[in-house]
């Protein structure tokens, strides 16, 4: 009894895990097929658009840095229910926004919620699946794709059918309002580990950390800037705001599904390296894609495009978490990995918005996604298992 107690325990946790990952990107997805509307109804222009992307990744970078010490001070469980509820704040207050800058606010807000959910739900993923990682992190990243699937679709269509973007965008809270709900009833209770000030006071000091952190920045920067530019590309090209969206969500679909199953592929092999450049080349394929034949064959090119950047999100996590057997360490590490990338990923999107502004076109963006994919697969080569313990100090 006890054992089916403890499966069905683990299988609710893996379901509160999901759905709290469900939230994490919609409310930026959902800002691209309303971007027209948005920006009509509240002034903002191209660049302050860009702001609604790296509002929210600024601040993903800046308090995943705060991880470790969240993790010892507040406990794991606690914050991650603190943050989900700014989430429902965040998205019901979307309602009332009547100016850009107000939007931008609950960007802030919400960007801030997710920041912490983030920085230390995989530490939980660590220490309650110590022989799953890869699956549960598989399941997250998933999760967290499909939230960017969900928003994409449901916003133009929430906004069609009630005639208010303010509607489009605020439905969210009620999905956040469920997460926080079952994640209440489901998180563990937080552990005494004692370990934030080792992870950053040292960590900070080893080339590996800021190894990872740029591996991971470039990966995010090629997906905050789809999600903020890829809709508003092809309504460039005529076309309507829920095809754009439906467009968006293939693409989030494809991620989701790579996320899910590039780590059930790469299960096996310690090396995770050759899975890292299989979807990297599929990130190549897709930006050259963009650039060169956009309407050539758009479903594809996205499908592409979306599994290069999900599979890479997904293994990219694991290979961090793989540098240490201790959940708290690694889940200190991933905080920080995260700080640093989402610090790169959230000021890309605003360059690509001030070279569409000189160039009035998005073209020279996705060309300068391939610059940076170019980067990453020659910093891959450099995570070799071998050197995990070595690199992290770890006799």
């Amino acid at each position: 009894m006890s054992v089916k107690r403890e499966k069905s325990s683990s299988i609710v946790l893996l379901t509160a895990i999901a759905l709290i990952a469900l939230n994490l990107r919609p409310f930026m997805t959902g800002i691209g097929p309303l971007a027209i509307d948005i920006s009509q109804n509240t002034g903002l222009q191209l660049q302050g658009m860009a702001l609604l992307t790296l509002v929210p990744m600024l601040l993903m970078g800046v308090f995943a840095f705060a991880g470790p010490f969240l993790q010892n001070q507040v406990g794991e469980r606690r914050s991650v229910l603190v943050a989900l509820a700014l989430l429902v704040v965040g998205s019901f207050l979307r309602l009332f926004t009547t100016s850009g800058w107000q939007l931008v606010g609950t960007a802030a807000l919400l960007g801030l919620g997710t920041a912490v959910v983030q920085a230390l739900l995989p530490g939980i993923v660590k220490r309650m699946f110590p022989h799953q990682v890869g699956l549960v992190m598989g399941l997250y990243s998933a999760m967290l794709m499909g939230g960017g699937a969900l928003g994409a679709q449901i916003s133009p269509l929430v906004t069609a059918l009630s005639g208010d973007w303010h509607m489009g965008l605020a439905w969210m809270a009620l999905l956040a309002a469920l997460a926080l709900a079952l994640g209440a009833v489901t998180l563990p209770a937080d552990t005494a580990a004692k370990t934030g000030r080792i992870a950053v006071g040292s960590y900070l000091r080893r080339p590996r950390v800021w190894l990872l952190m740029a591996c991971f920045g470039l990966v995010n920067g090629g997906y905050s800037t789809v999600v903020a530019w890829l809709s508003p590309f092809y309504r460039e090209l005529g076309w309507s705001a829920p095809a754009s969206g439906s467009l968006l969500a293939i693409l989030a679909v494809s991620q989701a599904a790579s996320a899910l199953l590039m780590p059930v592929f790469a299960r096996k092999n310690e090396d995770r390296r050759p899975w890292i450049w299989l979807v990297l080349a599929m990130q190549v394929l897709g930006f050259t894609a963009l650039s060169f034949w956009p309407e050539g064959a758009p479903t594809l090119w996205a499908i592409l495009l979306g599994a290069g950047l999900g599979g890479c999100f997904a293994l990219t996590f694991i290979v961090a978490l793989d540098h240490l057997s201790d959940p708290a360490q690694a889940g200190a590490l991933s905080a920080l990995m995260q700080g640093g990338g989402f610090l790169i990923a959230a000021i890309l999107p605003w360059i690509v918005a001030v070279l569409h502004e000189y160039t009035g076109s998005f073209v020279v963006g996705w060309l300068l996604h391939l610059g940076c994919v170019a980067v990453a697969i020659a910093l891959v080569r450099r995570l070799t298992p071998a050197s995990y313990a070595k690199s992290m100090g770890v006799a």
